[in-house]
């Protein structure tokens, strides 16, 4: 005889038409489904709401619940200025020069700042502002800010656009200067990500950098070069012996 509690396409069916009883419910899924709901009644139902929530429901609650309502209410205030403190920047804002001092060098106390002093009329220094602005999302903890080269700096080269700085308590961790030190009129986010990340200024998820392949094929090519260099050099030594 087939047993009603097996699991086949013809059992369904024959459930579906009310045929076979519902498929029993083995002894494991039972004892899950009631610990689930043993822990799910353990809970205090404050627990589960918001600090506007608490403030309303104040007087459904007894005294030994109102002690453990201020202990999580104060738990939970903490959470939420720790968020808003990570996330306070989360964007890349434009400053003049006259507030260079105030915004980048007199910073808040262990805030990574990221300064970026461009001109619009250079497309390595768009492309920067572009990547630094998606940065600046990411990474909210950090001040990315930014600002045209004249109001800062007079009669700045542009040879030397786009620039970086990179401070931290005042200090100028990181700087840098050119098209080639920011990572070429190609810079892709990712590498831009990695070099701030380098210095320190924000804490990444990439595993490796991302000119990795890049800069493993110029060290081949110079060492190469080395060897070849070597190798002539020998045999002009010999051949003049």
């Amino acid at each position: 005889m087939q047993d009603p509690n097996e699991d086949t396409e013809w059992n369904d069916i024959l459930r579906d038409f009310g045929i076979l009883p519902p498929k029993e419910e083995s002894k494991d899924e039972i004892e899950e489904m009631v610990l689930c709901l043993q822990k799910e009644a353990m809970v205090k139902p404050f627990e589960k709401m918001t600090l506007a929530q608490l403030n309303e429901a104040e007087d459904e609650f007894d005294e030994e619940d109102m002690q453990a309502i201020e202990t999580y209410r104060e738990k939970r205030l903490q959470e939420w200025k720790a968020l808003k403190k990570k996330q306070k920047f989360g964007e890349l804002r434009e400053i003049s020069g006259n507030q260079y001092v105030n915004e980048v060098t007199n910073a808040e106390k262990d805030v990574w700042v990221i300064i970026h002093l461009y001109r619009s009329s250079i497309p390595m220094c768009l492309l920067v502002n572009q990547h630094l602005s998606l940065l600046a999302r990411k990474f909210p903890e950090t001040k990315f800010v930014k600002a045209i080269v004249n109001s800062c700096i007079q009669h700045y080269h542009d040879n030397c656009l786009p620039t970086i700085f990179v401070y931290k308590n005042g200090q100028i961790e990181a700087k840098f200067i050119g098209i080639i030190e920011c990572g070429g009129i190609n810079l892709k986010l990712e590498e831009l990500e990695w070099k701030l990340a380098e210095v320190g200024a924000i804490q990444t998820d990439l595993e490796e950098n991302p000119q990795k392949d890049i800069v493993d094929m110029m060290v081949s090519s110079v060492r190469n070069t080395s060897i070849h260099d070597d190798s002539d050099s020998s045999n002009s030594d010999n051949d003049t012996k």
